[in-house]
């Protein structure tokens, strides 16, 4: 399945071991659910978002967090400074239910688990997708991911 496929490449850009393992199944849960697989609340909040980042899922999540009153931490993950942590509180008031659901549901944890991890993960992850302190253009996510672990 696509997620898995992400979430294991996430995984080993996130450092592998457990800790980014786990960090890269959340995020590959919640980067698939939110470009398809019947979520048509998820992909229809990051289908106009995600078309401004040439079609990459991440810069469409960014936006959605960013609308949901959380745009100062996201954009201090992809800029080259100190990244802003968030909760997994703010994540969840960010997601859209369905998402949060369906990742917990792909990944055998709670809604509040789910969202407590991916609000552990998401600064690093963004963090080492944007080196550069732009989001990536032009490629697929999973090219991104390949192209930073070089």
């Amino acid at each position: 399945m696509a997620g898995n496929d992400l979430g294991g490449l996430l995984g080993s850009l996130l450092g592998g071991g457990q800790g980014g393992s786990s960090g890269g199944n959340i995020l590959g849960a919640l980067l698939g659910a939110l470009t398809g697989s019947g979520q048509s609340g998820a992909a229809g909040a990051t289908g106009g978002a995600g078309g401004g980042a040439a079609g990459n899922p991440l810069g469409g999540l960014l936006e959605m967090l960013a609308r949901s009153g959380l745009a100062e931490q996201a954009q201090s993950w992809v800029g080259t400074g100190q990244n802003q942590q968030v909760s997994g509180g703010q994540i969840a008031e960010a997601l859209p239910n369905d998402t949060l659901d369906k990742v917990a549901r792909d990944t055998g944890v709670t809604p509040q688990q789910a969202a407590d991890q991916i609000a552990r993960s998401l600064p690093q992850a963004v963090d080492k997708l944007t080196p550069s302190g732009q989001l990536p253009q032009g490629a697929s996510l999973e090219e991104i991911i390949r192209q930073q672990r070089i």
